[in-house]
């Protein structure tokens, strides 16, 4: 029960009216803590209810002894990777402070500037990205020397953005020592992520409340081997006409391919939308508020959507293009399976695709079902000879005259396509003498035959 913390009685009435009965675990490890003030970096996965783990103490924070008050700075700050999960996250603080004073205002691109600046004069807590985030900085709209709870939601996803810099000064600015910093990640991350806690936070207490390959325990996974992009483009539309599911996402790694995809789609009357980085603010919230409402049911998204995207009922994640990395993977399916939901993740693999999609099983500490669709079944189905790593056996290589490595018979296939020319043009005929030097090392021009 959330009686068991000790939190305000106006959150308690929220969590109350939410009908918020039992606490997930990273709940129940992260808010105890964090009411004592402790910085925290939280290893837990997407969907696991990580973000009432940092609402509710940071609400707590604010609310002081409950006496209703009028704002006098900014307070708290929340950065997140994409606008949409700061829009999501906006939400779940307003339905949080519902019954408080406390104010909330989010802050990312695609928006009048203007009237983002006049906006943070009036919130205790500010979500947003740290792109636009600077932005204000740099215009000096942005009063961060009194904040004092900050929160780095998939701060992994932030560093593979790009915004490892942009975080750093906005942590710097929010100067206050007195200041809690609380950091949440679906991954333990890299060497990037180990210099940004070391940086930002203060004596954290580390919690992991799972390894990565503890997924969502309700998704399946499995692998359909393609011939090519068009065998893929057949697959999905089999898939989408044959599967049960409630509402569908299919991620592609390209701009280029979504649209084709989505294209295809519509041609043969699927109601979808793609999203993007390419589509404005306007579009990307139309495409998933429709997804939400159910107008539609399919959504061709590249990594834009991996992030911040919650949806009621999402049940099936086809990889059209297999992400790029094991984190990208768990956050891709981590879509699907949520709160305890059951759900179904399958990639499409190509020949090139292979090795690494079997890097990723290695990562993950687990092997995917395979399967095949009998009705769209094609010649590829994987590598004959494969490694004791999973990956595909490959051409042997042999070490070349001048000690490089080239692939078996590429040097007779080169030689084979491109002879070598004879050189004709100074070359004396076979029955000509040829004379040389004294010394033997220079040939001397042959002189012109007397006439007979």
């Amino acid at each position: 029960m959330f009686s068991q913390f000790a939190l305000h009685e106006r959150l308690l009435k929220a969590v109350a009216e939410l009908n918020f009965v039992e606490p997930t675990p990273v709940q129940v490890a992260a808010i105890p803590l964090a009411l004592q003030g402790r910085d925290l970096r939280v290893i837990a996965q997407t969907g696991s209810g990580k973000t009432a783990a940092f609402v509710l103490p940071m609400l707590n924070r604010l609310l002081g002894d409950g006496a209703a008050q009028p704002r006098m700075s900014l307070r708290a700050v929340i950065l997140l990777p994409t606008r949409e999960l700061a829009q999501q996250t906006l939400k779940e603080v307003e339905r949080f402070a519902q019954f408080t004073f406390i104010k909330a205002g989010l802050i990312t691109g695609g928006e009048d500037f203007k009237q983002q600046a006049a906006m943070l004069r009036r919130v205790d807590i500010l979500i947003g990205t740290p792109g636009r985030l600077i932005e204000h900085a740099n215009a000096g709209n942005l009063p961060l020397d009194e904040v004092e709870v900050l929160v780095l939601d998939e701060a992994d996803r932030m560093l593979d953005m790009g915004f490892a810099e942009n975080v750093q000064r906005l942590a710097d600015l929010c100067g206050s020592p007195e200041r809690q910093t609380l950091l949440f990640s679906a991954t333990s991350g890299g060497a990037g992520l180990r210099e940004m806690v070391a940086k930002v936070l203060r004596e954290p207490q580390h919690l992991q409340l799972n390894a990565v390959s503890q997924l969502n325990e309700g998704t399946r996974q499995q692998i359909i081997t393609a011939d090519h992009n068009y065998h893929k483009e057949r697959l999905v539309e089999w898939l989408l006409a044959n599967e049960t599911y409630d509402k569908a996402i299919i991620f592609t790694n390209t701009r280029v391919q979504a649209d084709r995809l989505y294209g295809k789609l519509v041609a043969h009357e699927f109601k979808a939308f793609v999203l993007h980085g390419e589509k404005d603010q306007k579009d990307r919230k139309l495409a998933i508020d429709r997804l939400k409402q159910g107008a539609v049911k399919i959504l061709v998204a590249t990594d834009v959507a991996a992030r911040g995207l919650d949806v009621d009922g999402l049940d099936l994640v086809i990889n059209f293009d297999m992400p790029r990395s094991g984190d990208e993977y768990v956050h891709r399916i981590g879509r699907t399976g949520r709160a305890g939901g059951e759900g179904l993740a399958i990639s499409l693999i190509c020949h090139n695709d292979w090795n690494l999609m079997s890097s990723i099983e290695r990562y993950l500490k687990q092997r995917f079902e395979r399967r095949n669709i009998k009705d769209v079944l094609g010649i590829y189905q994987g590598p004959k000879n494969l490694k004791a790593s999973g990956k595909a056996v490959g051409v042997k290589k042999k070490k070349t005259a001048d000690g490089k490595t080239a692939k078996k018979g590429a040097v007779k296939k080169v030689a084979a396509k491109a002879p070598a020319k004879r050189n004709t043009v100074n070359k004396p005929k076979a029955d000509a003498p040829v004379l040389v030097s004294q010394d033997g090392l220079a040939p001397l021009k042959r002189r012109k035959p007397a006439a007979e």
